[in-house]
């Protein structure tokens, strides 16, 4: 993939975005024979990690994504039967979105293929580097916070 040239006033914001569009791209041509995508694979992770099922509003705040895309993303995975949506006992408006034993099932697939990919992008890390970049990273995202 060509190098993207996102055009911010800082060449390192752009190195940043330009390696998460390929990284992505990447894992996605990975999900993608197996039916899945980044977006899918990150709700089936969340509602794999939830001890009880999640209304779509919390799966949308969790995700960090509108509500609008939650649904998307959901009526695509119910209609796949990874997922079903069943009443809220207490909120009648309220749907709770729940893993099925097939959404399981993908989701563990799923997560390995994720999980080689992102080893594949990052083998060539040493273990040093891996956490220099680490911390690069988290200097940046303090500060930010600190804003």
């Amino acid at each position: 993939m060509a190098r993207q040239h996102h055009g911010s006033s800082d060449v390192l914001v752009d190195e940043l975005f330009d390696t998460t569009v390929v990284l992505r791209y990447f894992v996605e041509s990975r999900l993608r024979p197996m039916g899945s995508s980044v977006a899918r694979l990150r709700a089936l992770r969340m509602l794999a990690r939830e001890a009880t099922p999640l209304r779509m509003r919390d799966l949308s705040e969790m995700l960090g994504i509108a509500a609008r895309t939650t649904t998307t993303i959901v009526d695509s995975l119910e209609h796949d039967g990874l997922v079903e949506r069943v009443r809220h006992l207490e909120d009648r408006r309220a749907f709770l979105i729940t893993l099925t034993d097939a959404g399981r099932a993908h989701f563990e697939k799923a997560e390995a293929v994720d999980t080689q990919a992102l080893a594949d992008a990052t083998g060539m890390l040493s273990s040093q580097e891996r956490e220099q970049l680490r911390a690069l990273l988290e200097k940046v995202r303090e500060a930010v916070r600190q804003e």
